[in-house]
This record gives C-alpha cells, sequence and structure tokens, in this order.
C-alpha cells in the first residue's frame, strides 16, 4: 500500500525544506483557482500519457487532490506498480497554508 499524511504534515514539511515532489492531479481549472507554490500538475485525466513525468523532479512523491480520492487512486495504481508514493489525506481542502493563484 501506501503511505498518507495530512495537509499540516506537508506544509511542515515544505517549510522544513525537506525535498519534495509534489504532483497535484486536479484538473486544469481547480489548479489555476489554486495550489500549493511546490505543486505542479499532471491532472488525472492526462496522467496515464504523462505517468512518465512523475520523477522527473527529485525527491519522495507526494500526490494531492482536492479532497484526496483522486490522488489515492494514483497512489494505489502506482503502489501496486511498485512504486513508494504518498497520498495527502483531505488534499486541498485540508490545505491551511499559502495558495497560488492561476498557471
Amino acid at each position: 500500500m501506501f503511505r498518507e499524511i495530512t495537509a499540516a504534515e506537508l506544509q511542515e514539511q515544505l517549510e522544513q525544506g525537506v525535498k519534495l515532489n509534489v504532483i497535484d492531479v486536479r484538473e486544469q481549472d481547480e489548479w489555476i483557482e489554486g495550489h500549493i507554490k511546490e505543486a505542479r500538475l499532471i491532472p488525472l485525466s492526462q496522467f496515464q500519457a504523462r505517468a512518465h513525468e512523475v520523477h522527473d523532479v527529485e525527491g519522495d512523491v507526494v500526490f494531492i487532490c482536492r479532497s484526496g480520492g483522486r490522488s489515492g487512486r494514483v497512489c494505489e495504481f502506482l503502489s501496486l506498480q511498485g512504486f513508494e508514493v504518498t497520498n495527502v489525506a483531505g488534499g486541498m481542502l485540508a490545505w491551511t497554508g499559502d495558495i497560488v493563484e492561476g498557471e
């Protein structure tokens, strides 16, 4: 299975400078409304075609979405293939840190 962390734990790790590879799997319109500065976007609808991009950035792979459901499915898929991944429980709904709007 895969690990889960809370949004508060993710925020703490980012503030401490832990090298993380945060991937937001929400869709473009959700991303534009607000996302974590350190995250990058690979929408779930494009994930199969772009899965090769997951490890383009160094650090532990952490997935986030709106509530943790979509990112949890991605984590389940990748963990079954032997990858170590982490899901953010509660997703962006639980995020209390700063967000960036726009692309």
